[in-house]
């Protein structure tokens, strides 16, 4: 790509929520998105710098005519026997929220019909989904062209449809070399990226950096990405051995984490082995009835609250009044009561139209003094082992 080229997706907003923004509306004190919006941030200088809470919520039903041999087309895992006839329905809502800093450097993606959304492709398989959340540091350039862009470039890769899995992880680079390649942005600013891409029952988890997507499957916390710390053993021995290190659990000092996008005043030349390394780790599973929705947050959240802990107030959020946008106001108000430093920004993607049903427990002949959260820590921690 020539220096100096703009990136902007060649598709246009039909539904979902694009950075906060409902169907290309802007919030209050921003300009509306155009091709040129990546010349919307000046380097160094935020654009965003009041404290306001940006939410949104969408809907999207999957149609029977849903064929499960698409699992077969996209390279994924196939659904368990005897559910097939299961199928989800995507319902999102977001919540972002600068807390104590000073500006918002955070962005956010929601994407419930990817077909309407994108318009006619060929063998573009449907339906689909897809949400994002990228948590920018040392200015908002890199989150925001993350943001625009990813998803254009995991659609035009040569591996996709066949394999999705192959198409992702290539497009992150793409995207992190196409962001180098552009002369009006502060290439210095860094984000990572966690994105769930969505097709039928088979969801893609991918993850570069510290964001965590987390599963409730019947009030249980399953975490379906690894938090990428410098001082994390496999980042940091692989750190180490690409020549760079870590210093009080920062990346040759600077950075607190082991992988991100952008950040090019720490990167060599493009395709060189880096120390700071922009590849996700993917994780693909099939969604079940028992899985009931997925939170996709920052660290900001992360920070100050456990995965189980999230997954508890989500499910009791959602059992009393089913709506994912008031469920994930709820995660970041509740991460700002607990005096969090960082931008916190919540995804929150239900898998069916009705809420959480109650669950139910097996009266005990003994006493037991352990909650049911308590209950799911410990369930969890004996299969880890």
């Amino acid at each position: 790509m020539p220096a100096g080229a703009e990136f902007s997706p060649p598709f246009t907003m039909l539904e979902g929520t694009y950075g906060g923004k409902e169907n290309g509306s802007s919030a209050a004190g921003e300009d509306p998105e155009t091709p040129e919006g990546m010349k919307e941030t000046k380097a160094g200088k935020p654009p965003r710098h009041l404290s306001v809470i940006r939410h949104c919520v969408s809907t999207s039903r999957l149609t029977d005519s849903t064929d499960f041999d698409l699992v077969a087309r996209l390279g994924l895992t196939s659904p368990p026997q005897g559910q097939t006839g299961f199928l989800p329905v995507f319902r999102s809502g977001s919540c972002s929220e600068i807390g104590s800093k000073p500006y918002m450097e955070d962005e956010h993606i929601c994407i419930d019909n990817l077909v309407k959304h994108l318009g006619a492709l060929p063998d573009f398989p449907s339906p689909g989904a897809f949400y994002g959340v990228f948590d920018g540091h040392g200015g908002t350039d890199a989150a925001l062209f993350v943001r625009k862009n990813l998803l254009k470039f995991i659609i035009e890769d040569s591996h996709f449809p066949t394999s999705v899995e192959k198409a992702v992880k290539s497009a992150f680079k793409k995207v992190d070399h196409a962001f180098a390649d552009s002369s009006s942005l502060d290439l210095s600013s860094g984000t990572t990226a966690l994105t769930a891409l969505i097709f039928g029952r088979t969801m893609l988890i991918a993850n570069a950096g510290d964001c965590r997507a987390v599963l409730g499957k019947r009030g249980r916390a399953i975490e379906l990405s690894r938090d990428h710390k410098p001082n994390c053993n496999s980042e940091k021995l692989r750190i180490e051995r690409l020549g760079g290190m870590v210093f009080d659990g920062y990346l040759n000092g600077q950075l607190s984490v082991a992988r991100a996008l952008g950040d090019w005043h720490m990167k060599g030349s493009k395709g060189s082995p880096c120390p700071l390394s922009a590849e996700p780790e993917v994780q693909d599973t099939t969604i079940t009835e028992e899985d009931e929705f997925i939170i996709l947050g920052c660290d900001g959240l992360w920070d100050v609250m456990s995965s189980q802990c999230a997954v508890t107030i989500a499910r009791k959020e959602l059992m009393i009044h089913n709506d994912p946008e008031r469920c994930s106001r709820e995660l970041v108000r509740e991460a700002l009561k607990r005096n969090t430093c960082d931008n916190v920004t919540v995804v929150v993607v239900c898998f069916s139209p009705e809420p959480p049903p109650p669950i139910e427990i097996t009266k005990l002949r003994v006493r037991r003094s352990i909650s049911l959260e308590g209950l799911h820590l410990l369930k969890g921690a004996l299969d880890t082992n």
